[in-house]
């Protein structure tokens, strides 16, 4: 198919809204510092920056929305991995744990990482929500008080489940869990005539995927808010026991180097920065923090992952990327025994493969000469649950941007390997020729019973596995207790007036599941009722 062709023929939402009037700033363009004011300032315009940002706009509020990344639309997307994994990600896709053994992949642009996830929108699961009513004391989190939202923002994302048959990449777990007596469902994805290129890691070059970055940011600036982009917010403007937004610099095209100064207030600032950059502003900002609690229990639903070699061509890199999941073993031993996992399948791009799938020399060049036959395989590893799994921390470089250290301990080996063997098992069932767990010394076997007898052998030293993640959850959790929480369970902080936080990065624990519908029903009901004080 060709490129331009796909890029001529669609309308650029933001073209056409930019030359309407939209407002916009460029930091990278900046000549002379900005200065901005409005009743509200949302930080990210991600799931929750986004979701909030339409909300306050609709109430009549005077909202500036604030993107550290760049403003990519439908006319920039050429569905070529090495332009967006540098353009469309956080440290062009080189973040990751201080130790390495985590590859960690979060969208930097307009939109957030709506903009370059693979759509699967699941609700909170009910295991979850009941876990954070009974042990961590959120109130309205119940099954019953989050359906609504849940329905609000699926109608207005237009979720559902995906119509068209899987593509073979997703079908091996649909045969292989069917051969073997375990549940499989098909996945609600947020598209409207989705053309099934399956490059939406890379940016939906027709707007089909209905992320924040043509849906809620669109709206927003429709009904007269503002947005900068490229626009990194270095601290909150704190005044006694009250923040009054933000001063911040613009960043060059090259998302490093400073520009010019950017100071927005604000009447209410929320924060919807993400599980790691949200603690790192307020780290930055030497908030108030008397229990020791910012950038505490951060998850990432580590995910280890298979490979398996097909006789038939799987041609992994057509087609929506995740259609078919399993939760089977996500809740089997309860939500206190050891660590669930969702399986799922990632997109088999040919940059992407090459860069996670591991191996050497004429192994690695071999294992890339059959990415036509290729199936890959991951596990979602819920974390958080159990004393065994508190999760990670940010913290501060030395160039006061955020990172991570996060532990791969005995608790999450063992789902590791458990993993591995049980994504073995579905791709044998399935029909694969030969199976290897993603890990530097891993080979292909070519029957079960072999590949579990490898897995048992190999060495679970981190940067031996490869785990990753694209779902960083916590590390500003909610609760009503200030002793052991950041946020109420409505987002407002609990040490400051005038800031709310609104974001995945207020979850307790790991959710279980692909986190954009759980932010998008949660900070619905959030804004919702904050945007109704703001008005009084």
């Amino acid at each position: 198919m060709n490129n331009k062709i796909i890029v001529k023929d669609i309308p650029d939402i933001f073209r056409a809204g930019m030359a309407g009037g939209w407002i916009t700033y460029n930091g990278a363009s900046l000549e002379q510092p900005l200065t901005l004011e409005c009743d509200v300032l949302v930080i990210g315009t991600g799931a929750g920056g986004g979701t909030a940002a339409e909300i306050f706009a609709n109430q009549g509020l005077q909202v500036v929305m604030l993107e550290e990344g760049p403003l990519r639309s439908s006319n920039d997307f050429d569905m070529q991995e090495n332009k967006a994994y540098s353009s469309l990600y956080q440290e062009g896709l080189t973040r990751g744990t201080a130790d390495g053994a985590f590859a960690i992949l979060q969208g930097r642009a307009v939109g957030g990482s709506t903009t370059v996830n693979w759509t699967a929108s699941f609700r909170t699961p009910p295991q979850t929500l009941e876990h954070w009513t009974r042990v961590h004391g959120l109130k309205g989190f119940t099954e019953a008080e989050m359906t609504p939202w849940f329905e609000r923002m699926e109608q207005r994302l237009n979720i559902s489940k995906w119509q068209q048959a899987p593509n073979a990449n997703n079908n091996v777990i649909a045969k292989g869990c069917e051969r073997l007596g375990y549940e499989w469902d098909i996945i609600p994805r947020n598209v409207s005539g989705c053309w099934n290129l399956g490059y939406c890691g890379t940016g939906c070059p027709t707007n089909a995927k209905q992320s924040m970055l043509v849906t809620t940011v669109p709206a927003a600036l429709a009904k007269g808010a503002q947005l900068v982009h490229r626009a990194r917010a270095h601290q909150l403007i704190i005044d006694g026991d009250q923040v009054r937004g933000i001063s911040g610099y613009g960043l060059a095209e090259n998302g490093i180097d400073r520009t010019q100064p950017i100071e927005v207030r604000a009447r209410h600032t929320v924060m919807a920065c993400g599980g790691i950059n949200g603690p790192g502003l307020l780290l930055r900002s030497n908030a108030p923090d008397p229990h020791n609690r910012i950038g505490k229990r951060t998850f990432l639903h580590p995910v280890p992952a298979t490979l398996a070699d097909f006789p038939e061509r799987i041609d992994g890199f057509y087609g929506a990327p995740q259609s078919v999941y399993s939760d089977h073993f996500q809740w089997r031993d309860g939500v206190a025994g050891p660590a669930g996992f969702k399986v799922e399948v990632p997109p088999m791009h040919p940059g992407f493969v090459a860069s996670i799938g591991m191996l050497h020399g004429e192994a690695h060049s071999a294992q890339m000469n059959r990415l036509r036959h290729l199936n890959m395989m991951i596990a979602l590893i819920r974390d958080g649950f159990v004393e065994q799994s508190p999760g990670g921390e940010v913290f501060l470089r030395d160039d006061e941007l955020p990172g991570i250290h996060y532990e791969i301990n005995d608790y999450l080996r063992e789902a590791i390997v458990r993993a591995w063997k049980t994504m073995a098992e579905i791709q044998f069932a399935a029909g694969a020729n030969a199976v290897r767990p993603v890990h530097s010394m891993s080979r292909y076997q070519t029957n079960l019973a072999d590949t579990v007898a490898h897995i048992e052998q190999l060495d679970l030293a981190v940067n031996q596995m490869r785990v990753g993640s694209a779902h960083v959850m916590g590390g500003c959790a909610m609760g009503e207790d200030p002793a052991t929480s950041v946020v109420d369970s409505n987002g407002k902080f609990h040490h400051l007036e005038g800031l709310h936080i609104m974001d995945g990065s207020t979850f307790p624990t790991s959710i279980g599941a692909n986190p954009q519908l759980s932010i998008y029903g949660m900070v619905a009901r959030q804004a919702t009722a904050l945007g109704e004080q703001l008005l009084v």
